[in-house]
């Protein structure tokens, strides 16, 4: 594998910062690897190593915001501009007229999501890992209504917490997580939340267009977002090739479980036949 890391500007000027990771051996498609909330693309060297080794180009951008890009997350008041970004990003690399596939987790799931919603001719196959679709049950209907109204009075007051404990059932990824500067490891602003909540809401009105292939997987335990969001697309998607899994005793992060193997082989397979 041979990696670049690029950096371009952004839907708000921000400078977002990306790696481009390419295969030994001749391409036989491209990945485009979406990050979840608060996090950065460098955690997922594993997944990135598993895709290189099978051929995938895999670019994978840190969100504004997030990591290495501009800003931090109270900056960050528009969901729209992970998507307008990530426009940006796939349209800077080189892809030959291979086949396009786009893999979010969490949050990630959710740009992943609305993207190809936004541009299903440029998209091959769809991977959703954990993916934040609907609000959490913890949310209460007045509170998921407000939100979006108090994201745009304060948006940068202290939100929703995001326990590192509920991210996986492996001590090793939880420490290494509450060690990485990179990571955000305050409370999601509110200006951000609300913003993901609208756009949230919108996803039963859209999934009826969504007709390209479709993986969406799940931790069955996952206390941080809700596997009702993937039953939904299994439910809602308009194509007839949309496979959905929920692992029943896996936490959030799917791709970090002690199981991650047996998860991602399923992925490699689904990429396979696709």
């Amino acid at each position: 594998m041979t990696s670049t890391q690029r950096s371009l500007v952004g839907a708000r000027g921000r400078d977002i910062v990306y790696d481009v990771h390419r295969p030994d051996s001749p391409a036989v498609g491209v990945i485009a690897l979406v990050h979840g909330l608060g996090e950065h693309a460098g955690r997922y060297g594993h997944v990135i190593q598993r895709f290189t080794d099978a051929g995938y180009v895999v670019v994978a951008p840190d969100h504004a915001g997030h990591g290495r890009s501009d800003g931090s997350l109270p900056d960050v008041t528009d969901f729209g501009d992970f998507v307008a970004d990530l426009h940006r990003v796939i349209g800077s690399v080189e892809r030959d007229d291979l086949p396009l596939y786009v893999v979010g987790h969490s949050m990630g799931g959710a740009i992943a999501l609305t993207y190809t919603l936004d541009h299903p001719d440029e998209v091959t196959g769809l991977v959703l890992s954990g993916p934040a679709l609907v609000p959490g049950e913890d949310l209460s209907p007045l509170m998921i209504k407000l939100a979006p109204l108090l994201g745009r009075v304060a948006p940068r007051l202290p939100a929703a917490a995001l326990p590192s404990s509920a991210l996986s059932r492996d001590p090793a990824v939880v420490a290494a997580y509450d060690a990485d500067p990179l990571v955000w490891h305050g409370k999601i602003p509110a200006g951000l939340g609300g913003s993901l909540l609208a756009a949230m809401a919108e996803f039963p009105k859209r999934l009826h267009t969504l007709r390209v292939p479709v993986l969406a997987l799940h931790g069955g335990r996952d206390a941080l977002a809700n596997a009702e969001g993937t039953r939904m697309v299994g439910e809602l998607a308009g194509g007839d090739d949309v496979t959905t899994q929920v692992y029943p005793e896996l936490f959030h992060e799917i791709f970090n479980e002690p199981e991650r193997d047996e998860v991602l082989d399923e992925v490699m397979e689904w990429l396979d036949s696709h």
